[in-house]
């Protein structure tokens, strides 16, 4: 009961790390030796060329509306100063409208802003989501190839000589 208790206060990933290593000591105690090869997946995330070209697109895919958006924000900033300014020299009337168009404007930007990074969240997420599944084939090959029982992604720390990032990046680099 206290192990339970003690392991749901840990972080889900240091659980199953452990988890990972207490398997592979009995595996390793049955059989020889197992073998765990470990991979930094945000590395091959930012450092690989297939990442860098993702990057480049997405940059020249978004550019269009990023100009358009820095527009509209600049737009809004210059009405709502010229309005700060004006305000005390307007009838009611006018204060109340110009309010009211400010407030859309505000309203539109906003809209604007949302939808940029919605899609742009989006269109990263398909790009990585590409980069991940060429990169799994290769682990697993990899992983083959060295006759490697494991390969864990995420550790508190590892040992350079399990690091096989390295490796990953340069057959994703092919």
């Amino acid at each position: 009961m206290m192990l339970k208790k003690s392991l749901a206060s840990l972080p889900r990933s240091l659980v199953v790390a452990l988890l990972c290593a207490g398997a592979m000591a009995q595996a390793s105690a049955q059989s020889g030796v197992g073998r765990i090869g470990f991979v930094y997946t945000e590395r091959l995330m930012t450092e690989s060329k297939l990442a860098k070209a993702a990057d480049a697109k997405l940059q020249s895919e978004f550019s269009k509306r990023q100009k358009q958006l820095d527009d509209a924000v600049q737009k809004y900033k210059v009405s709502r100063e010229k309005f700060d300014d004006e305000a005390p020299k307007l009838s009611d009337v006018d204060r109340t409208k110009r309010t009211r168009e400010l407030l859309d404007m505000e309203k539109d930007v906003q809209r604007m802003q949302r939808e940029y990074n919605e899609d742009l969240f989006q269109r990263k997420n398909e790009e990585r989501a590409a980069i991940a599944q060429k990169a799994y084939k290769l682990i697993e090959q990899v992983a083959e190839q060295e006759h490697l029982d494991v390969v864990l992604q995420e550790a508190i720390w590892t040992s350079p000589r399990i690091d096989i990032t390295d490796r990953i990046l340069k057959l994703l680099d092919k």
